[in-house]
């Protein structure tokens, strides 16, 4: 029997990596809501009382970028006495976004590989290899690590914003280790949460009396409710949890650490789970392939899951600048596949469109952040882009076309 222990970790919206991840989809949602046209290559930098927005922008529109990123950052709770030093209204926001590479443009305007056809003429905004990856081990089809990481740092902020906690300030970080079983995960080992609170909490100002009140306050509050639902739950008598471990986290956010866009592509996937192609995601618009074609390697990994033709699998889709149709396409199913991976391969190329112009169009990439309002990629950009059961996502609507694979390889099996 193979026995071992996985660990996957999440980040609140608080973190700084992560501020600079929300402000570039900010920018990004901005822009395309008034140009879903719009080219969108946005870093983001943080420190104590700083934020930089970077990068290369081509569109028509019209964007106060200074009220966007202090809006950010007020939502995201860095406001008022307790800010920390990076107070969303008094902290420098220097804005320095130049126009994207003409030499890039051309080959995005017009690929290199195209035929006449409308999305042949979308070439990848650059080369790169991307991977997708699903399993059965979650509803939602993830790894079950990054899925619990996730949901206690959703609840962290949750508990923060509605004031059940108040003591909590923005910053935080989650960990959870799975024990496996012959690839079964049968037992939670340990959940680690380290958050920033308040020097005091309720009067007490004793470290150890503070770290035990937190620890209490977070199994009850975060840790229970938010595995609630599910059939293999976290036990105080059997799973080690762990609280702030260096003691305290008073000084957080920004002035405890500078941020950066891309930093925390682990977490934005599958928790190191599946392979990782190294190309972040947020503060790019839909042509540049890190972003779009690991959603469109995910739909693919995720409905060939769906459909009964694996119990886990990862996708790997390569792409060259300029040029419309991927380079590569590979299938790996573990084993797990009812069909061979060769099968799997012949069948994603049949059955999908790769494509950067056929993703952007079959996903609504550039309209969606003006049809839900204004902000569509800044929700993603906190707490994973797969899986999310708390956003309808279009990469992870996968019925229908689970449903075809289906047809298709019963069809195939018959003749």
């Amino acid at each position: 029997m193979s026995r071992y222990v996985f660990t996957s970790e999440s980040v609140t919206e608080g973190h700084p990596d992560k501020i600079c991840d929300q402000v570039s989809d900010a920018v990004l949602d901005a822009l395309l809501a008034q140009d879903p046209a719009s080219r969108v290559a946005c870093e983001t930098v943080v420190n104590t009382g700083l934020c930089l927005i970077t990068g290369e922008v081509t569109t028509t529109a019209r964007v106060d970028f200074n009220t966007l990123v202090r809006g950010v950052i007020n939502q995201i709770g860095y406001a008022g006495a307790r800010a920390g030093g990076f107070d969303a209204h008094s902290c420098a926001v220097l804005v320095a976004l130049d126009q994207q590479s003409p030499d890039i443009a051309q080959g995005v305007n017009e690929a290199d590989d195209h035929d006449g056809d409308p999305l042949d003429l979308v070439g990848a905004g650059d080369q790169g290899i991307m991977f997708g990856y699903a399993c059965n081990e979650t509803p939602e089809l993830m790894p079950l690590p990054i899925s619990l990481a996730h949901r206690l740092a959703r609840r962290l902020a949750e508990v923060r914003h509605n004031g059940s906690l108040g003591y909590l300030l923005p910053d935080g970080k989650t960990q959870v280790s799975v024990v496996y079983e012959n690839e079964v995960p049968v037992s939670i080992d340990t959940i680690l949460i380290s958050t920033q609170h308040t020097a005091e909490i309720d009067g007490i100002s004793d470290e150890k009396a503070i770290r035990e009140r937190i620890a209490a306050d977070l199994w009850s509050h975060v840790v229970e409710p938010a595995t609630a639902d599910l059939a293999l739950k976290p036990s105080q008598a059997d799973t080690r949890f762990l609280v702030n471990p260096t003691g305290k986290f008073v000084v957080g956010g920004p002035q405890g650490d500078a941020g950066l866009t891309g930093r925390k592509i682990i977490v934005d996937t599958y928790g190191g789970y599946a392979r990782h192609g190294g190309g972040a995601f947020s503060g790019k618009d839909p042509t540049k392939v890190d972003r779009s074609a690991a959603y469109a390697a995910r739909f693919v990994a995720k409905a060939l899951v769906a459909a009964g033709l694996a119990r886990k699998c990862e996708v790997q889709l390569s792409y060259a600048i300029g040029v419309a149709k991927p380079v590569s396409i590979l299938v790996e199913s573990f084993g797990t596949g009812a069909i061979s991976n060769d099968d799997l391969t012949t069948l994603v190329q049949d059955q999908f469109d790769l494509r950067p112009g056929a993703i952007i169009d079959t996903f609504g990439l550039r309209e969606l952040p003006q049809q839900r309002g204004g902000r569509f990629y800044q929700d993603v950009a906190a707490y994973g882009h797969f899986g999310r059961t708390d956003l309808d996502l279009p990469w992870e609507n996968v019925d229908a076309i689970a449903a075809t694979l289906k047809q298709v390889t019963a069809a195939q099996v018959n003749a």
